[in-house]
């Protein structure tokens, strides 16, 4: 069975996006940079709800042939490209990038892939994540906090029926008082 994890940067106030969809409080250092690419890297399939799709995909596929763009962002556009990418939407009829398109059941689908075969799946965009945290299928949450309050936007956790008991697995500090902090679902 395959673990899925839900990562996101977040607010001190629990926000992925401040409003207006407003991400500028959370431009990454050159460590946090790495850390992502590295998640890229291991990541067996990543799964995305369509606005953060929308965002990814309007800047990454050629991310590595814009003047001045840096090693680091180079090799990132390189493993995004090549990341096999599942994306949620009733609302956009074509994907590319090394990406498919599920316009059924997000919950049932997740819970098809992670039954098969194969690396970690990263879930990303937290309107889809929140399907899949209502359906008790996140293993992991990776957490980025930054230090700021903007005050409302979108959230990171939704609400939920049920508790999630979880278990602290790592901590980690970044440049600028960003804090990683990862936890396991305990089932």
């Amino acid at each position: 069975m395959r673990k899925l994890t839900f990562g996101m940067s977040l607010s001190l106030d629990g926000y992925t996006a401040a409003p207006g969809d407003d991400l500028g409080w959370s431009v990454p250092s050159d460590e946090l940079f790495q850390f992502w690419s590295d998640r890229v890297a291991a990541t067996g399939l990543a799964l995305y709800g369509r606005r953060l799709w929308e965002t990814m995909s309007s800047h990454w596929p050629t991310a590595d042939q814009q003047p001045g763009a840096t090693p680091a962002h180079k090799e990132y556009a390189r493993r995004w490209r090549d990341m096999p990418k599942a994306v949620f939407s009733s609302k956009i009829s074509t994907v590319d990038w090394n990406a498919r398109l599920v316009t059924g059941d997000a919950v049932a689908e997740i819970t098809r892939l992670k039954a098969e075969d194969g690396g970690p799946m990263d879930i990303g965009g937290p309107t889809l994540a929140a399907a899949a945290m209502r359906a008790g299928l996140i293993d992991e949450y990776a957490i980025v906090t930054h230090p700021v309050l903007v005050g409302g936007g979108t959230p990171f956790f939704p609400a939920l029926d049920n508790w999630v008991n979880l278990t602290l697995t790592e901590t980690r500090t970044f440049p600028g008082g960003v804090l990683l902090t990862r936890y396991e679902t305990k089932r």
